[in-house]
């Protein structure tokens, strides 16, 4: 099939689990706004169609979403476990992918001339190969845990009986982190089966390097020079989108009176810098052990604070707190997360550690209390408090009563909170500065915006 004349046809391959699916669509939002002769068709699951559809209500027409096989049997009921629904997926690959090209084939009357997928959708690269158009893999999270997982076969080799407190020494620009900061697929226990989610992740050292360009999430002046060069010499092209998930600089804060939540309105009766954010993402659900401890840290401390906690975890919290607290605290099932870290009362962010929760903090200049719980946010941790110095991880991993009081007063009170927070404020500017039109982030965008185009 012939495209018209200058019309480009871009299939979009959604990894449709977690805020993987946003980040991506926010990269397509934006490739569709600068070139609108494109023809975008993004291909997921139809519920996490669904879902990005209802976020994200203005979609321009050349973008048009196909819905696939989410690879689960008819009557089966996964578990509760995400990685089974994820293997499942992964399973359907790369069929589910053909049919989706098909339907958008069949809508648009245009053959695909570039395939655009999120990295953990490996099965793309067959796709790409068969329908013989280039391929850019996407990789939402940070540059850190990409190169962990590019590098996993070493990482196997020299690290995989190493203690938990080992320096990856071995990996370029992996030097700062512990082997207790890797992802769990990265490292395999003797006699621990391996899950098609976990050979996704392995098979990144040899799938990465045959696509056209390897896009990240993230900042090249955030990113160590080793490191930056060496996944530049690995790749065609490695490629820094910035934080794709904010439109940077960040737009200023709504009338208080529009939040439905109360939450702005809440802050602005407090004191600057006074109050403590907590947020844990989607995904996250701390046990219950770790939420009264919470709880605890904060009815003792004093500090006000402002907890976006999901509506069926609200059970757990010791009884009489939201009644005791009620003067000095606010407990939401859901914040707006971005313009709650925006307003000027917050002075510290209490958080899982997820990319995005971190990357809205630095763009709002709030230093961090950090407690990761999976996947690459052990990594985001450590950059966060032995790297940028912008941040505290809990004591011990984990949070208790006193370790985070103790975290709460190093930040709101002492004199090394203030220099994190000065340090924070200084990487927001960096980052401006690396979003602004003559920057990094900006160039790197021009030369995706340029293959795609060409392709």
């Amino acid at each position: 099939m012939e495209n018209s004349e200058g019309k480009k046809h871009v299939a979009v391959f959604n990894f449709p689990f977690a805020r993987h699916s946003t980040s991506l669509l926010n990269l397509v939002l934006k490739l569709a706004n600068a070139a609108p002769n494109l023809q975008f068709s993004f291909i997921g699951t139809h519920q996490s169609n669904k879902t990005l559809l209802i976020s994200k209500p203005q979609i321009p027409d050349t973008i048009k979403f196909y819905s696939v096989s989410d690879g689960v049997p008819e009557g089966h009921v996964p578990g509760d476990h995400p990685v089974e629904r994820v293997n499942l997926f992964l399973q359907a690959c790369p069929q589910n992918l053909l049919d989706g090209v098909d339907m958008a084939v069949a809508y648009t009357k245009e053959r695909v001339t570039c395939i655009i997928s999120d990295a953990l959708v490996a099965p793309s690269l067959t796709v790409a190969q068969r329908l013989n158009v280039p391929l850019v893999l996407v990789w939402p999270p940070w540059s850190y845990s990409l190169s962990a997982h590019f590098y996993t076969d070493l990482i196997r080799s020299r690290y995989n009986s190493a203690a938990g407190d080992t320096p990856l020494n071995l990996v370029p620009g992996l030097s700062m982190m512990r082997v207790e900061d890797l992802p769990e697929d990265t490292i395999i226990g003797v006699g621990e089966e391996e899950t098609l989610f976990s050979k996704t992740l392995a098979s990144f050292g040899s799938v990465l390097p045959q696509a056209e360009a390897v896009v990240v999430n993230f900042y090249e002046e955030l990113d160590p020079p080793l490191l930056v060069n060496d996944m530049r010499s690995k790749f065609k092209n490695f490629l820094y989108a910035g934080f794709v998930s904010l439109s940077l600089p960040l737009p200023p804060l709504p009338p208080s009176d529009t939040d439905e939540t109360g939450c702005l309105s809440w802050l602005d009766k407090q004191k600057g810098g006074s109050v403590a954010y907590l947020g844990f993402g989607t995904v996250v659900i701390p046990s219950p052990h770790e939420i009264v401890a919470v709880a605890e840290a904060l009815e003792e401390s004093g500090f006000p604070f402002l907890w976006s906690l999901k509506e069926h975890l609200m059970g757990l919290l010791p009884s009489g707190f939201l009644e005791r607290t009620s003067g000095s605290g606010k407990v939401v099932a859901w914040a707006p997360q971005t313009q709650v870290l925006g307003h000027g009362s917050v002075g510290v962010f209490v958080t899982h550690c997820g990319s995005n929760s971190v990357s809205e903090s630095i763009c709002n200049g709030v230093p961090m209390i950090v407690r990761p719980f999976f996947g690459n946010q052990g990594l985001n941790a450590r950059m966060i408090e032995d790297i940028w110095e912008i941040g505290v991880r809990v004591e011990g991993g984990v949070f208790t009563k006193d370790g985070l009081v103790k975290c709460l007063r190093l930040i709101l009170v002492q004199e090394e909170g203030k220099r994190m927070k000065e340090k924070v404020v200084k990487m927001k500017r960096t980052v401006l500065d690396a979003a602004g039109p003559q920057g990094s982030a900006a160039q790197d965008f021009n030369t995706l915006l340029e293959l795609v185009s060409r392709s």
